[in-house]
């Protein structure tokens, strides 16, 4: 993966929970929570520009036309986003939309495609709304101004969803400040997370970690599975391997090394719009039969920034404190002529903005009108006080201070909406350039500007706007194109999967991808998009190559990722605790399970399970994986994870196994008792996410039961994607036994396989623990 944003961590994690080798190459650092810049000295040092000596997060783009500004770090532009995960507008997947030039924006995909996907990135990021009603977040000025203003209006107002921790843990109650519970999958940087302080510092980076970005989340799992996350690793090009497979070229930085070169069997692009791009132009000579459509598709998804100043209720300054809450907590949504309703022009989204509660002093300081009249008065003040004797300075000087009107009456909106794609990428003197202009989308920019102005005049403020839109100018923190998605080479770049037409295995999972504007904020159809991609690439895998007893000496490092192991000869390592995949043996085996499952039951040992109809049918198979057959041996829970399918008329036939846990004897309720655990995760074919929960309770009795109980799952269906430990509390949707057959078990013995050094040493050793647990189960004593 080419960096470990929205698309590249789903991509990243989804690769490495069906137990694949993947490395990520990010070109940034990474972040811990109380690490990101905040004095004046930390923030000028907070700019991307290597050649400078600067290696921090902001990385700003100026082109002709428009100014852009993206992130470098572990987890991209989560770092610094506004935490807003809004689904696409069923409706604005547009197919053949004339555009100015000619040319049409059409979608090849759609919102039904991608609401599985939408699903399993919301649960695993973990949204919600911001709480304005709880107590500890009702006093949010801000928002109750723009719903007092949308409703006087009678626009649509909603509080969208947002990647934040207002709870310690989920279904906990919101509180300001409280300690996070560390996820499923450990904690990244090993630093203490807490809940939002609501100081509006999203967009320089969540110093208490109550921002759920990438790294707390998507990164965080893909590491726990073993993928490798190498920082500091900046790709300068990309070019067809001999016999197959992608040649990445990058340099390190702190330290900094000379060109390097990694290799594997599938490449993902996931360094940004701009990055990815640029990339691609760059190396375009490397990879013949891209597509003209390469450069085209641009649009900065209608970002527009504007001012309300000086906000005034009747005759009185209405509070707003826009530094109070996050970055973002409501939106107004502007329909589209696509929705089909009364409504003309492009759509879009107007959401309150926020800042640093310490910009309130800048603001207050660039306040000169004021600023001069409390100054002059201050002087009057202290030759009175000098003629009269008076030694107390105190309301002076509060005067001079000044009462903070500006900065507690005013607030950023933000505009986002479908502008027009019709921006080119290009090389001009070897660097990135852009050609796109507002003007093809000056009926999107003044409807959304138009109703600003309206929201202003509510709200009894003055409106302002950037001195860059004097010159038609935008700052756009969400660019997208220049690798359109298309149904064939004449249209786009990538198919609808990501895959790049006529370069197999070549795939982009970055806004680059997008054949146009959101509308709304981008992030959660990115993640959507990479997740959709990522389940492609899982079902069509090849199977492992045999790995190559020799390495050439132009290439440092060769990886095989996705299909296979890594081998390092230069003796660098994965990041983090993990063991090095070259350190270790791997061993996995297939298994087939059949049985029936009654609708309706909760409780596999009832007597209610006794339907055996052929719409109750239920099977699976499944590999199971092992990493690391010495961790495994070593855990408690002897957790490996599983991939395949499960097959039941009632869920639509075969469906794939999205993610998959078993534990093989693990503790039961006794010292004489274990249990073999499946948890696998899926989505029926009405696109409803379902889990299957099994076990088989292997305890102790005469060693007749050894077959019986070793073959014979309980098995419950439940509603939804459930974690481990969740099962009470959810919605059991069946129950019943699966079995293994006699011929089916000598399947699974045949399977067994391994990777890595010393593989029969690792079936040896696995065998004696299989055997020496069910001796201690059912030998004698």
């Amino acid at each position: 993966m080419v960096g470990s944003g929205f698309g590249g961590s789903v991509a990243a994690y989804r690769m490495a929970s069906a137990g694949l080798s993947v490395v990520v190459l990010e070109r940034g650092r990474a972040y811990a929570p109380g690490t990101f810049p905040r004095s004046p000295a930390e923030m000028g040092k907070a700019f991307w520009d290597p050649a400078e000596g600067l290696y921090g997060m902001f990385d700003v783009w100026s082109f002709d036309g428009c100014d852009s500004v993206v992130s470098s770090g572990l987890g991209g532009g989560s770092l610094i986003y506004a935490n807003v995960l809004l689904r696409k507008d069923e409706r604005w997947f547009v197919h053949e939309e004339p555009l100015p030039h000619g040319g049409h924006e059409n979608w090849p995909v759609t919102r039904a495609d991608l609401d599985p996907h939408y699903d399993a990135v919301e649960q695993m990021i973990g949204v919600t709304s911001y709480p304005l009603e709880h107590d500890a977040y009702s006093d949010t000025p801000k928002t109750r101004a723009l719903q007092d203003a949308a409703t006087e209006l009678g626009l649509d107002f909603q509080l969208p969803p947002l990647a934040v921790s207002f709870a310690p843990s989920r279904g906990a109650a919101p509180g300001i400040g409280l300690p996070l519970v560390d996820g499923p999958y450990g904690n990244l940087h090993g630093v203490p997370r807490r809940t939002c302080r609501l100081c509006g510092e999203c967009n320089l980076g969540c110093n208490d970690g109550a921002k759920n970005s990438l790294d707390h989340t998507y990164l965080a799992a893909a590491r726990h599975h073993g993928a490798d996350l190498r920082t500091l690793h900046d790709v300068r090009g990309i070019r067809p391997r001999r016999g197959g497979g992608y040649a990445v070229d990058y340099v390190t930085h702190q330290p900094s090394t000379g060109p390097r070169t990694i290799t594997c069997d599938r490449l993902v692009l996931a360094a940004g719009t701009l990055g990815t791009t640029y990339l691609l132009l760059r190396s375009r000579a490397e990879l013949p039969g891209l597509s003209n459509a390469l450069g085209t598709r641009f649009s900065g998804n209608g970002d527009l920034l504007t001012f309300l100043l000086r906000a005034k209720d009747r005759t009185r300054t209405r509070t707003i404190n826009a530094s109070r809450g996050p970055v973002i907590t409501s939106a107004i949504r502007l329909a589209d002529t696509a929705d089909g309703t009364r409504e003309t022009g492009r759509g879009g989204y107007i959401e309150d903005g926020g800042f640093p509660a310490f910009v309130d002093w800048l603001v207050e300081g660039a306040d000169v009108r004021s600023e001069l009249g409390r100054a002059a008065r201050f002087l009057v003040e202290r030759l009175r006080a000098m003629l009269t004797g008076d030694t107390n300075l105190s309301a002076e000087i509060a005067d001079l201070l000044g009462r903070g009107e500006l900065s507690v009456s005013s607030l950023p909106l933000l505009g986002m909406g479908r502008d027009v794609p019709d921006g080119v990428l290009r090389l001009k003197d070897g660097k990135l350039d852009v050609e796109w202009h507002t003007e093809t989308g000056e009926d999107y920019f003044e409807r959304v500007r138009a109703t600003m102005r309206r929201v202003s005049d509510v709200l009894g403020a003055e409106y302002a706007e950037l001195p860059a839109w004097l010159a038609k100018r935008i700052v756009t923190v969400h660019p997208l194109g220049g690798a359109p998605m298309g149904r064939h080479p004449g249209e786009g770049v990538c198919d609808a999967y990501g895959e790049v037409f006529d370069h197999p295995g070549l795939f982009i999972a970055d806004g680059a991808a997008l054949p146009g504007a959101v509308g709304a904020n981008p992030s959660l159809t990115i993640a959507a998009l990479s997740d959709r991609m990522s389940t492609r690439m899982l079902e069509r895998r090849p199977s492992p190559p045999k790995r190559s007893t020799t390495a050439t000496k132009e290439v440092e490092f060769h990886m095989t990722v996705a299909t296979g192991l890594v081998h390092d000869p230069s003796g660098e390592l994965p990041s983090g605790p993990t063991p090095g995949p070259g350190e270790r043996t791997s061993l996995s085996f297939t298994e087939e399970m059949r049985g029936f499952l009654s609708l309706g039951v909760a409780d596999p040992r009832s007597g209610d399970v006794s339907s055996r109809t052929d719409g109750d049918r239920f099977s699976f198979e499944l590999t199971i994986r092992i990493d690391d057959v010495s961790r495994f041996l070593a855990e408690p829970t002897h957790l490996a994870r599983a991939e395949g399918w499960v097959d039941a008329p009632f869920c639509g036939g075969r469906r794939m196994v999205e993610r998959g846990w078993f534990n093989l004897f693990a503790p039961g309720l006794s010292s004489d008792r274990r249990e073999m655990r499946y948890r696998l995760w899926f989505t029926d074919a009405e696109g409803e996410p379902r889990t299957l929960s099994g076990w088989k309770d292997v305890h102790h009795g005469p060693a007749t039961r050894l077959w019986l109980d070793t073959s014979t799952l309980f098995s419950r269906l439940l509603e939804g994607h459930v974690p481990e430990g969740e099962d009470e509390g959810a919605t059991v949707l069946g129950a019943g036994t699966l079995h293994i057959r006699p011929m089916d078990l000598a399947a699974t013995l045949k399977s067994f396989d391994t990777e890595g050094p010393r593989g029969l040493t690792a079936v040896a050793r696995f065998g004696r623990f299989f055997v020496g647990e069910l001796w201690d189960v059912y030998g004698p004593g």
